[in-house]
């Protein structure tokens, strides 16, 4: 899939694309030209450092939706071995917007493997892959799966590791008379209630409930360019102004970044990403991801069952 630039991007296209006609010239070893193209890209780096210094809540909000942004299945394949993924609610379908197994985290330093179960939701790249996936957004039965595999990592005493990335449930009429709102108050509530390490992490969009089912852990991280809200910048300015040209100023005025949630101390830490954005560099992004993941569930390792359980449910109450 070809780069594609947001908007406020677009200052970079043309430093970007003079770069690489010189590097098509460079293979041809005509003069200077490598120094032409070392001072390009610093060009480059220092623009992008300046726009992305200078970055708005709805420009983050653009970025946690980019196309090429990588997907729990992405980070899976990035950052675990062994991945064995498990299906169906065993009650109505495999709903594939949630997708979760048994796997190994691998320690790059120690070499250690760290058995885990990792969940997440899963967007879709092309449209048949979109409408496959539910564009992230899980049905009663894909809460449903999730709850099956969080019984199933408790019984065996292996922490679970959620990645969060969904506009949010899906709100057809199927899914409501199958028992949406149920499934996402039960799933939250199998969650917090488990006596095992629960990291979740943003790595997306974070989109109400739907989000929020996954994201009942005892350490919610999210990726620097990610957002998290009870509701979506559109839909906050379909409500409150009766307007959805206003989303930018919804989204503006709303505190869903990283940054403005952990000032609220809503999460706990910020994961960094590369310059411009994780879908810039997946495998550094991806390094940074498990990298805190290990150092949280080591952390977390330090405590018993109970005591797990009791600061997740006591950490959601106080806010």
């Amino acid at each position: 899939m070809a780069f594609q630039y947001l908007d406020f991007e677009k200052p970079i296209i043309e430093l970007e694309q003079r770069i690489e006609e010189l590097k098509t010239f460079n293979l041809s070893n005509v003069a200077n030209v490598g120094d032409e193209i070392k001072n390009l890209e610093l060009k480059r780096n220092r623009l992008v450092k300046d726009i992305f210094e200078k970055i708005n809540n709805w420009e983050i909000t653009q970025l946690s939706r980019h196309p090429l942004r990588p997907y729990t299945m992405d980070y899976i394949e990035l950052i675990t071995d062994d991945f064995i993924e498990l299906h169906g609610d065993r009650g109505f379908m495999d709903d594939k917007s949630i997708i979760g197994g048994f796997c190994f985290l691998k320690d790059g330093e120690t070499g250690k493997r760290q058995k885990v179960l990792i969940i997440g939701h899963q967007k879709g790249r092309n449209t048949k892959d979109k409408m496959c996936r539910n564009f992230g957004m899980p049905h009663p039965e894909g809460y449903r799966k999730a709850q099956r595999l969080f019984k199933l990592a408790d019984r065996y005493k292996i922490p679970i590791v959620s990645l969060v990335d969904t506009p949010g449930a899906y709100p057809g009429i199927g899914a409501e008379e199958r028992g949406q709102a149920e499934a996402i108050a039960t799933t939250i509530d199998v969650l917090l209630n488990v006596s095992v390490p629960v990291v979740s992490i943003i790595i997306g969009e974070g989109g109400s409930g739907g989000a929020l089912a996954l994201a009942a852990g005892n350490r919610v991280l999210m990726m620097e360019y990610s957002t998290y809200s009870v509701i979506s910048p559109e839909g906050c300015a379909s409500i409150l102004y009766k307007d959805t040209s206003k989303t930018e100023e919804a989204a503006n005025s709303l505190k869903i970044t990283a940054r403005d949630l952990f000032g609220l101390k809503v999460i706990d830490e910020i994961i960094s990403e590369p310059l411009g954005g994780a879908h810039k560099n997946k495998a550094e992004a991806a390094s940074n991801l498990k990298n805190s993941i290990i150092g949280n569930l080591e952390d977390l390792a330090r405590k018993d069952g109970e005591s797990l359980r009791t600061d997740r449910i006591n950490k959601f109450r106080n806010f």
